[in-house]
């Protein structure tokens, strides 16, 4: 009989991480494919930044970091903590031909494994609703986010008619996503992020919110961390 796990579970949480990255990336391939590039010609169109650094926080299957990477010339760090998401992601862009600009980095949020200062832009689609302890995180963004920086860290479709789309389609296969994602972008999620902003002190920030996105913009005049904060 085939073995399914092991004593610690280890080769039953392989085919778990497994099965989800590969969820995960049918969903971003199909229902999800038309919002990336959108996402990433909003975000560079806003910023006006094309070249540097850019790193991509939770990057999944690589979708908005290829995106990221077709309309620019930034160089771009996929970051996320699934070995088996970054497997995917490795696959996905050899298949856009752009092995050479998209560097995988697997490492947490809550401890980013890069220097002070590093990254021109900082972009996430989806992940922070997950993260553990946002203060953290922000803190860790903020410091790895070089002096005339932007983030764009949150969630959104590209505009209101992908958002009507991708949500018609999404509630009829997942009627509990509709629930899920109005969660995500309510009031109330939205000032718990503005309350830990003020809380960690960050000096220059924007939230965008409307026709189903809430995205944080920081922006960073010096160098260095924040103060430890609250």
């Amino acid at each position: 009989m085939p073995q399914e796990t092991n004593i610690s579970g280890k080769t039953d949480r392989k085919k778990r991480g497994k099965k989800g990255a590969g969820n995960m990336d049918e969903i971003a391939k199909t229902i999800f494919a038309p919002i990336y590039p959108v996402i990433a010609k909003n975000v560079l169109d806003r910023f006006g930044i094309t070249g540097g650094v850019c790193i991509d926080i939770g990057s999944g299957p690589a979708s908005l970091a290829i995106a990221i990477a077709r309309q620019s010339d930034l160089r771009v760090i996929a970051l996320d903590n699934s070995a088996e998401m970054q497997e995917t992601a490795a696959r996905n862009i050899a298949d856009a031909g752009l092995a050479g600009r998209i560097e995988l980095l697997c490492g947490d949020v809550h401890a980013i494994p890069l220097p002070d200062d590093s990254a021109d832009l900082i972009i996430s689609r989806g992940s922070m609703f997950f993260w553990d302890e946002i203060r953290t995180a922000f803190r860790e963004i903020y410091r790895v986010l070089r002096p005339g920086g932007k983030t764009c860290i949150g969630g959104g479709f590209g505009n209101k008619e992908l958002f009507a789309s991708v949500s018609a389609t999404m509630i009829k296969k997942y009627p509990e996503w509709e629930m899920k994602n109005k969660k995500r972008m309510s009031p109330e999620n939205i000032d718990r992020f503005r309350t830990m902003l003020e809380e960690i002190g960050v000096p220059e920030y924007e939230i965008i919110s409307g026709d189903g996105c809430f995205w944080i913009v920081l922006a960073k005049t010096t160098p260095g961390a924040l103060a430890y904060g609250a």
